[in-house]
């Protein structure tokens, strides 16, 4: 495939995984670089810059294939200010290919003077944003690429809830720097829209969670393939922190408490990072609130990582193709 995706980093197939807490570290990373994709390492996962660092150099010597690095910058119990800064120089020094920037800009969270850094030293910046004002924004401060993030989308999204159906073409006509499209993606079919749509790639979690590779337990991974695209459901927006997770039964208590007026503190016991890991390592897929997207509706195998990502570029074809010939 070549695309503006492609050429920028020079990768073999402009499919990205997103970032995820507790999974996207080294290992998993590198074998969706090796495959043809690009892999993930979320900065979150590392509390230290000696540790944040080693997880960078360990994955170079996993893969010679570029990588993204993840820095979510939201309200956080455990990942402050100084920790955004410190993951933005460490990724400058050294110079990672490319960074996935959520929630709030680094200008307006870190200064200006953090982008300068990132830029002059070679790496591809892109904003994960629900809005074109938001697109707009990052595209005038300096950064190379938008990830447009649909409501459809696992994680948080914005609380625009624009559909990635709109949301892709709306962004790819207000800027000139490449768009990926995030949200609803989970094969080839969905990539061949979002490419029609005007993106140069998409990105994508959820799907990536059901893979061999994953190093989450296995009934997390057959739940995913069991649920169908109407069982997630959007938390945590009456605290500002919207987030789209799979039902369950601590996804229902958290709803129970928003409907009486709850503050953020009634909900950390529930929503911490703590019971998360706690899932991903034990398979209880009751006991935290599972951030995964609509696209599980499009889930239905636990396929390698180059299984998947071969099997969707030939989809991607296949339905790009029968679309034009229904032109002909």
């Amino acid at each position: 495939m070549n695309t503006a995706l492609t050429r920028m980093f020079n990768v073999q197939y402009p499919i990205i995984c997103g970032a995820m807490m507790w999974i996207c570290k080294e290992e998993f990373c590198a074998a969706i670089s090796n495959a043809g994709g690009m892999g993930n390492l979320t900065a979150a996962n590392y509390p230290t810059e000696e540790e944040f660092r080693s997880a960078i150099r360990k994955t170079r010597t996993l893969t010679d294939r570029p990588f993204m690095v993840n820095v979510t910058i939201l309200p956080s119990v455990h990942v402050t200010g100084e920790h955004h800064k410190m993951y933005l120089r460490v990724c400058a020094e050294e110079k990672v290919a490319g960074m996935e920037i959520s929630g709030s800009p680094i200008d307006k969270s870190c200064g200006m003077e953090y982008i300068e850094m990132l830029k002059k030293a070679g790496v591809k910046l892109f904003h994960k944003v629900g809005s074109v004002r938001h697109a707009v924004h990052a595209e005038k401060v300096g950064y190379d690429g938008i990830y447009a993030a649909g409501i459809e989308e696992g994680g948080h999204p914005l609380n625009d809830d624009v559909t990635t159906m709109v949301l892709t073409p709306r962004i790819v006509e207000s800027v000139k720097i490449p768009v990926v499209t995030v949200g609803g993606i989970a094969d080839g079919r969905s990539m061949a829209a979002a490419l029609t749509l005007g993106a140069e790639g998409v990105m994508m979690a959820s799907r990536f969670m059901a893979t061999k590779e994953c190093p989450i337990h296995d009934n997390i991974k057959q739940e995913i393939i069991k649920r169908h695209e109407h069982e997630t459901t959007l938390i945590c927006k009456s605290i500002g922190l919207q987030g789209r997770a799979l039902k369950n039964k601590t996804v229902e208590e958290v709803l129970k408490l928003e409907a009486q007026r709850c503050s953020i503190m009634d909900l950390i016991p529930l929503i911490s990072g703590k019971r998360v890991a706690e899932a991903w390592e034990t398979g209880n897929v009751d006991i935290a609130p599972m951030m995964v997207g609509q696209s599980i509706g499009l889930i239905r195998d636990i396929p390698t990582v180059k299984e998947l990502l071969e099997r969707m570029v030939r989809e991607a074809q296949v339905h790009l193709q029968k679309a034009q010939e229904r032109f002909a």
